[in-house]
């Protein structure tokens, strides 16, 4: 099976009207086929589990699907890398990185954060360049370090989140401390008290958002 032909397929099911609400929600900052989640991922699977049996990342095909100027396209190859993690090595990141600084919003990058956190997982060489994108200028990068470790639950690494977390305190940009607020959030599930512990703490430098989502399980 010929994964480009994901894209005939999404764009056989093309729904024009579907696309308009779907760009809207996406306040318009990308054009649509009109196809639904749920039709992607009927799409998908046949494909994705051929080429599971590869074992090997078709990088070809995630450029042309980034290329491509319908958004479907850039979920396509974004779940397509979730799906295919397990094959990703560490010289994968800086091409993981360049898809996140292409056609940046939040609906790709928080698809590709987990993905890029199943390579730094037990990878502590890694852990500079992580650190470092948490105080890159671009706030997807920032984003992507502050929630890389979401649902690894008591496997996270808390001195690493700490340290994320502590380099984006005082931050005005919305999405950064939605993420800080999202961290935290999904780590109080596992360990309340520490994350209690942090908001006592920084509490003066956080963003009320941040504070509000930190809580809601507290």
């Amino acid at each position: 099976m010929n994964l480009l032909e994901i894209i005939d397929c999404l764009e056989a099911r093309a729904d024009n009207v579907r696309a308009l609400d779907m760009s809207k929600y996406m306040k318009n900052k990308f054009k649509f086929f009109g196809v639904g989640a749920s039709e992607r991922n009927e799409i998908w699977k046949p494909y994705f589990k051929e080429a599971k049996k590869t074992k090997k990342i078709d990088w070809d095909f995630i450029k042309i699907c980034f290329k491509h100027d319908k958004r479907e396209c850039q979920y396509t190859a974004a779940y397509y890398l979730k799906y295919m993690q397990r094959f990703l090595v560490e010289d994968d990141i800086p091409k993981l990185k360049e898809l996140v600084l292409t056609k940046s919003w939040w609906d790709t990058v928080d698809i590709l954060d987990k993905v890029i956190g199943s390579i730094i997982y037990n990878n502590k060489n890694l852990h500079p360049i992580i650190l470092e994108w948490s105080k890159d200028d671009n706030i997807w990068l920032r984003r992507v370090a502050i929630d890389h470790q979401l649902l690894r639950k008591e496997n996270t690494d808390e001195q690493l989140l700490e340290k994320i977390l502590i380099n984006n305190l005082n931050h005005k940009e919305f999405f950064v401390n939605k993420a800080i607020g999202w961290a935290l959030r999904d780590y109080s599930k596992t360990n309340p008290q520490w994350v209690r512990n942090f908001i006592e703490v920084h509490k003066e430098n956080m963003a009320s958002l941040s504070i509000r989502e930190a809580s809601k399980y507290l």
